[in-house]
């Protein structure tokens, strides 16, 4: 027989997975009379849950969300999957170090042993990666509110590679997306004043209050937020992508090569020989980044990448004189 605490756990479940629940579907379910699923649904709601009667022919339930935050019923992996999140939700920046420890903790102490065991195993090491400074979680909801309402969104900004203590820019933006990527948040939008899109970094922003005007949403360009801001990260206007890419063929065997290429294709030629296709900002940049193999190169194409090849030579050659002069 089933104790009324599982029944109630159960019931609760149900009511989790769908938004109306007929009352005779859920007395079905769960093998109970009318009355008792009545005094089941009450003692939920005692307990903080705001368990909404619906109306209609066939009468049912509703969960619906409270003021308070009431006690939560998660399966095994949903369980793990929180504890796991907590672990790494400080390095996003996107809240308080402490508070996710806080959370994680009371978590961890009210799950049975056999978690508590697999969320011991799954312990391990977060880097912050290029992110410098955190995220006001009143900032990201904010700008968030404002992406979800299509409302204009006005704010003070310092610019990256300004002083973060800089007198701000006054700025107005129609914002799309809130993209999280290389360590920091962003915002994708149109600027207003530029008329053009724009990537902002949240950790250099002031929202404004109230924000501005509704608007109808345009296309992202490419239609996907995330790859125009992986894209503008790399430099490119036209997506993710890189805004020059060229190949060479270098003196080593692919083996050695593959470790040190993030972004690119390696092709073996031989077994001291190997194909290398990569991308990068410039050309000079990318014949630089191919510099630091330390080995023979040869069909270097297209022609700007060889270019950039001679552009760098002359530039070492200058700097290998002067380097050789006597002082005076």
């Amino acid at each position: 027989m089933v104790t009324s605490p599982s029944r109630m756990l159960k019931l609760l479940s149900l009511l989790q997975t769908r938004r109306d629940w007929p009352g005779r579907v859920l007395a079905e379910r769960l093998d109970v009379s009318d009355r008792t699923l009545r005094r089941d649904v009450d003692h939920l709601r005692e307990l903080g849950y705001r368990i909404i009667a619906v109306k209609g022919p066939d009468g049912g339930y509703r969960l619906d969300a409270g003021s308070e935050l009431p006690p939560l019923l998660f399966d095994d992996d949903q369980a793990v999957a929180l504890a796991t999140a907590l672990q790494v939700a400080a390095v996003s920046g996107a809240t308080e170090g402490e508070a996710a420890l806080r959370a994680l903790t009371t978590v961890r102490q009210v799950m049975p042993s056999r978690l508590r065991h697999r969320i011991d195993r799954l312990t391990f090491t977060t880097l912050p990666g290029v992110a410098s400074s955190p995220v006001d979680p009143d900032v990201l909801v904010a700008v968030s509110t404002a992406v979800r309402e299509c409302a204009v969104l006005r704010f003070d900004y310092v610019s990256v590679g300004s002083d973060p203590t800089a007198n701000p820019s006054r700025q107005r933006v129609e914002p799309h997306h809130v993209v999280f990527g290389s360590g920091r948040w962003y915002l994708v939008g149109w600027s207003l004043d530029r008329e053009a899109w724009r990537v902002y970094r949240l950790d250099r922003m002031t929202p404004g209050i109230p924000t501005g005007p509704r608007f109808s949403p345009r296309d992202v360009p490419g239609g996907d937020a995330g790859d125009f801001l992986a894209g503008r990260l790399k430099g490119s206007e036209t997506g993710d992508a890189w805004p020059c890419t060229g190949e060479v063929v270098l003196e080593l065997t692919a083996r050695e090569v593959i470790p040190f290429v993030h972004y690119g294709i390696v092709e073996e030629l031989g077994p001291d020989r190997c194909r290398l296709v990569v991308g990068s900002w410039s050309w000079v940049a990318l014949a630089a980044s191919i510099g630091r193999f330390d080995a023979a190169v040869s069909e270097a194409s297209p022609r700007e990448l060889a270019d950039a090849f001679r552009e760098l030579a002359r530039r070492f050659a200058d700097a290998a004189e002067l380097g050789q002069r006597e002082p005076a």
